[in-house]
C-alpha cells in the first residue's frame, strides 16, 4: 500500500492495470485483483476515463462542471476540495483539504480514519466560517454529492460544480498540494498515529499557508496573496 500511494501521488492517472505492472518492476508479483482491492480500501483511483472509486450514490444530484475556459482573475472565485489516502505507521487516514484556486490558499482541512461524509462538511463549515467562493467545484464521490454537503453551498447560494468523469486534471490545483503535503511532510515524517498526523498536518498547512513560497505566485506565500488580492 505504501508502494501505491507513493507511485499514485507520482502519477495519479495510473489506474490498477499500471499499478500492478509498477508493482511487478519493484518486485512485488500481484494480482489486479489484489491492487483494486487496495486501491479501493485506500479510497484512490486513477483519475482517467473509466470506473473509479470515488463513485457517487445513484440518488444524489450531480451538477455540472462549470469551470471550463474560466479565467481565475481573484480569491474567492474558486474553491474546490478533495480527499486523498494519508498511511500511518499501522493502516491510513482520509484527508481533506478546501482550497483557493487564486492564491493556493488552504482554507481547512480534516482527517479521519473513515470516508463517511461528516469530516468534509466539518472542513467546509470551518472554510465557510473564513468566506465564502462564488463556485465550489468537487469531484463525484459520495462525500460531496450528498446532501449534507451540498445543502449547505446552496443555503449560502454557492454555485456549485463537479468534475466530469474521465477529465483527468479538473481539480489539478488540489492535486499538486496532495504532492506538496505528501513529498514535503508525510512521506519524510512518517506519521505513526492519527494524533501525531493531525499535528504534524496542522503545522504543515500552518507553513504552507504562511511561509512556503510559490513560483506561480511570484514566490509570495498562499496567505499573502489571499489577503491581499481579497480586499
Amino acid at each position: 500500500m505504501n508502494l501505491i500511494d507513493e507511485e499514485y501521488t507520482r502519477h495519479p492517472f495510473y489506474g490498477s492495470r499500471k499499478m500492478v505492472v509498477f508493482l511487478d518492476h519493484e518486485g512485488h508479483p500481484v494480482n489486479r485483483k489484489r491492487v483494486q482491492r487496495l486501491m479501493r480500501e485506500m479510497g484512490i483511483h486513477g483519475i482517467c476515463p473509466g470506473p473509479n472509486t470515488s463513485r457517487r450514490r445513484m440518488e444524489h444530484t450531480v451538477y455540472p462542471y462549470l469551470l471550463k475556459d474560466l479565467s481565475i482573475t481573484r480569491p474567492n472565485q474558486v474553491w474546490s476540495a478533495d480527499i486523498t489516502y494519508i498511511r500511518l505507521l499501522q493502516g491510513f487516514a482520509y484527508l481533506v483539504a478546501i482550497l483557493d484556486w487564486y492564491s493556493r490558499y488552504v482554507l481547512s482541512f480534516r482527517l479521519s480514519n473513515t470516508l463517511e461524509t461528516a469530516f468534509c462538511t466539518e472542513a467546509l463549515d470551518e472554510a465557510l466560517d473564513i468566506s465564502a467562493p462564488d463556485v465550489f467545484n468537487t469531484d463525484q464521490g459520495c462525500q460531496f454529492t450528498s446532501t449534507d454537503f451540498t445543502g449547505a453551498l446552496e443555503k449560502r447560494k454557492i454555485r456549485i460544480s463537479m468534475d466530469s468523469r474521465g477529465r483527468a486534471f479538473d481539480n489539478i490545483f488540489v492535486e499538486r498540494l496532495w504532492r506538496s503535503v505528501k513529498y514535503e511532510d508525510v512521506y519524510p515524517k512518517g506519521y505513526q498515529t492519527m494524533t501525531e498526523a493531525q499535528e504534524g498536518l496542522r503545522r504543515y498547512f500552518q507553513f504552507y499557508n504562511n511561509q512556503r513560497f510559490h513560483q506561480s505566485l511570484d514566490y509570495r506565500t498562499p496567505k499573502e496573496v489571499y489577503v491581499e488580492k481579497r480586499g
